[in-house]
């Protein structure tokens, strides 16, 4: 008889995952017991009943204000999290799942392993730290070897339908050889950040380039190219750029998804983005009025400049703290939209999507 598995989890992507698998919060093989704070979908799985055991340190109201907490916090040695130690005990855990990628996104790994520590018997704990969409994919294979559940691990990710099958149809979008658009995915506003880790990989098999953090391949891979050779290409982590390096770029595609924020935020962000661009834009004088040189640096992008369809080149601003920034069974949506965006195929973009295309005021 398989016993009952009680498990916390500390990531939103890694409980997205396990209800993937388990279909349930209260599966009879393996049941989730407690969750982070930010542990919100699926909508449906009676998450909220569950006790957060994490909250944020830090309450948003602009990006730059976010970025001066983050920075501090870090430089100081301070957590952005707090973990209700007390309630983890009491709950008893067989397993924990939690991450070691980013000190910014959630519960960082050395507290979870303390409070493990002091916990008799002690819980397993298993931690995420993905860099492409593949490590992600062997994420979710190590989550079900973990909870018995393999068999199902692996139809998900590589069976009829699955995740796997899903990404070649959208790659099927991108033309072989026709010219490619560069594209800018940011993660943050103020300052600008650009996005890492899977999503120029995402971006790349979409059809488009991504110049300010390209992948490149893995020692050992060779030229890395095709198909297959795709799969051994990763990115850098997210990093702060200037804008005239957007401006240099000319980028046909421009995709907003800050880090952790909803698209309403976004959109928010997105406009005094723009707003910033305007008012730092240098006086024109009567000569300057004739040139483009005299437009502020967001103005002058080719995604700002182009028509306003429902897919093909402009700026598009989405929920990236659901839809890109977890690192979990919903960047494959992410990708669907990625590649229909980019080839302009509107038929092909996910149901319910959440992203608006950004126009000027």
């Amino acid at each position: 008889m398989i016993r009952l598995m009680r498990i916390v989890s500390l990531l939103p992507s890694a409980t997205e995952m396990l209800l993937a698998l388990t279909g349930r919060v209260d599966h009879p093989r393996a049941e989730l017991v407690g969750r982070s704070h930010e542990c919100d979908f699926p909508a449906g799985a009676s998450l909220a009943r569950l006790p957060a055991l994490t909250t944020a340190r830090t309450n948003f109201q602009s990006s730059a204000q976010i970025d001066a907490e983050v920075r501090a916090a870090l430089a100081s040695g301070q957590s952005l999290y707090t973990l209700d130690t007390d309630r983890l005990k009491a709950l008893k855990p067989d397993l924990i799942l939690t991450q070691d990628l980013c000190q910014v996104c959630s519960i960082d790994l050395d507290t979870v392993r303390r409070v493990a520590a002091e916990l008799s018997p002690t819980p397993r704990i298993l931690s995420f730290n993905p860099w492409t969409i593949e490590g992600v994919f062997d994420d979710a294979l190590r989550l079900g070897r973990e909870i018995d559940m393999e068999r199902e691990s692996l139809a998900l990710v590589s069976g009829g339908g699955g995740w796997r099958e899903r990404m070649d149809r959208a790659a099927e979008l991108a033309p072989a050889f026709a010219p490619r658009p560069v594209a800018v995915f940011l993660e943050w506003t103020d300052p600008l950040f650009i996005a890492g880790h899977w999503t120029p990989q995402l971006i790349e098999r979409a059809g488009a380039d991504h110049p300010l953090n390209a992948t490149v391949p893995d020692e050992s891979a060779g030229a890395a190219e095709g198909p297959a050779g795709l799969s051994q290409r990763k990115a850098g982590k997210s990093i702060t750029i200037p804008a005239s390096a957007i401006a240099a770029v000319q980028p046909e595609f421009v995709f907003i998804a800050p880090c952790g924020l909803s698209l309403e935020q976004a959109l928010s962000e997105t406009d005094l983005l723009a707003q910033r661009s305007r008012d730092q834009a240098p006086p024109a004088s009567t000569a300057a009025l004739r040139s483009a040189d005299s437009q502020d640096w967001w103005s002058s992008l080719p995604a700002v400049r182009a028509a306003h369809a429902r897919t093909g080149p402009g700026v598009y601003v989405i929920d990236g703290n659901h839809m890109f920034n977890r690192p979990g069974p919903r960047l494959v949506d992410a990708f669907e939209f990625l590649a229909a965006v980019i080839n302009d195929r509107p038929d092909r973009l996910p149901a319910d999507f959440p992203f608006t295309r950004w126009t000027v005021a």
